[in-house]
């Protein structure tokens, strides 16, 4: 029962989360730290566990509309950051996930009058990702949408670049099996890259994600970032 009750509080954590994100690219502002447990002990645990699933996205406000972030939640992400280092045995996206934290606690610290962060160290292995099927490519490129971004260069991005009527088959794909989390996070991909068939519709597509499955901060997050980074410039 106790577990049970930790994994509903992280998930309404995360939930709560996702849903400042948004509300932040909505009106400009930064995200606040309002919304995550707080108080030491289990709180500071299932806050920082919660930023650990959001991942990078958890500063998409700071990094994509230059806004300060707040101090409480920063101070958060870095601990989510400092306490949770991928171990030697972690997937591919969890280690890529922690390399996408550590450059976007780096883009936001780097304004701020303190010392900057060190950069992130040497880009994580892609291979597992470029030779993969379609399907696997989608999921995994939604699983990493953090790293979605305007002017972004990794080589995640262009494995993606290389591959846009596999992203968009996989986008019709999600689409047609309703997972919106993953047509949302295709989607997002696919507003940055070139050679996007005009057959998907894509802007349509994104529309009737909306539509279907906004009601998920974590599919809103995904549709926010993408109707705001083709404007979006990072340095």
């Amino acid at each position: 029962m106790e577990q049970s009750s930790t994994s509903a509080l992280l998930q309404g954590t995360v939930l709560d989360l996702a849903s400042d994100v948004v509300s932040a690219l909505r009106s400009g502002d930064h995200v606040r730290a309002g919304s995550t447990p707080a108080g030491g002990g289990a709180g500071e645990g299932v806050a920082r566990a919660a930023v650990r699933v959001l991942g990078a996205d958890a500063l998409l406000p700071s990094v994509l509309l230059r806004v300060p972030p707040d101090p409480g939640q920063l101070a958060v992400f870095k601990e989510a950051v400092a306490a949770h280092p991928p171990r030697d045995d972690a997937a591919p996206a969890v280690v890529w996930s922690h390399w996408a934290m550590t450059r976007a606690l780096r883009r936001t610290e780097q304004p701020l009058t303190g010392p900057p962060v060190d950069e992130p160290g040497a880009e994580p292995d892609a291979r597992w990702l470029e030779e993969a099927g379609w399907q696997f490519l989608t999921h995994q490129l939604a699983v990493l949408a953090p790293l979605a971004l305007p002017g972004e260069e990794c080589a995640v991005t262009r494995v993606a670049r290389g591959r846009p009527v596999d992203v968009a088959r996989g986008f019709v794909r999600a689409v047609r099996r309703r997972d919106w989390q993953q047509a949302a996070g295709a989607g997002r991909w696919l507003t940055l890259l070139d050679g996007v068939p005009d057959t998907l519709g894509l802007e349509a597509g994104l529309d009737f994600v909306r539509l279907m499955g906004g009601s998920d901060p974590r599919v809103a997050l995904q549709l926010e970032a993408a109707r705001l980074m083709p404007a979006g410039v990072l340095l």
